[in-house]
């Protein structure tokens, strides 16, 4: 006689779509946008090490105490829309089919996270926000220093998750790493393609495709 399991009969858990924002979550990422906002104008217009956290505040009309409570730091509201898309890819990228080529994977997650970006009131806002970190970073020392240890952080992530995609050791095996400096290259050349219009492509998520499928075919011999 068969042994009875419980999971034979038990029903299957019932899954409810989350539901939207309350108004007071909605009020937050308002502000939070708004923080963002004017900091990269502030940044923009005076540059970052002359910008201060009570400027960015009092351009919201909020407390430099309501400005900690969404940013840790000056250097962390420069840094966050980089690294909000990079974590947002890095899930997406875990979460593709085993069975699916790490480019393959790295493709389909950097090109829904960008189409889900621009479904979203589009690529503008991030990539004006991304030209500007890179002309701050280029004149601040500090601010560069931070994004490149963040850079660092995120690109030993991203080799980690692509070793065990491929079942490797990214400590004996060069592979891992390769394949997450691509990803990352990918990204770069492809918002600057979308910035200065090289291509004509019609949309960021177009061309970071296009970058994925010279990558995926390879660059030839010329």
């Amino acid at each position: 006689m068969a042994r009875y399991n419980p999971a034979m009969t038990a029903p299957a858990p019932e899954t409810h779509p989350t539901p939207p924002p309350g108004r007071r979550e909605r009020k937050k990422q308002a502000t939070r946008e708004a923080l963002l906002d004017a900091a990269f104008r502030l940044f923009g217009e005076k540059g970052y090490e002359a910008t201060t956290v009570e400027e960015i505040a009092d351009a919201v009309d909020v407390s430099a105490r309501t400005f900690f409570r969404y940013f840790a730091s000056k250097e962390d509201v420069a840094l966050t829309t980089q690294e909000e898309q990079f974590y947002a890819m890095l899930e997406a990228f875990s979460a593709r089919p085993a069975e699916e080529s790490v480019l393959t994977a790295m493709r389909s997650a950097g090109t829904l996270m960008v189409k889900a970006m621009e479904a979203d009131g589009g690529a503008d806002r991030p990539l004006s926000r991304f030209d500007c970190l890179m002309r701050l970073t280029e004149e601040s020392p500090s601010l560069r220093a931070g994004s490149m240890e963040r850079t660092r952080r995120k690109n030993d992530e991203m080799t980690r998750a692509v070793a065990e995609r491929m079942g490797a050791d990214p400590e004996t095996d060069l592979r891992p790493r390769m394949f997450a400096a691509m990803a990352s290259t990918a990204f770069m050349i492809a918002a600057d393609a979308y910035r200065t219009g090289v291509g004509g492509f019609g949309s960021f998520s177009e061309i970071l495709d296009a970058a994925f499928e010279v990558l995926d075919k390879g660059f030839g011999d010329r």
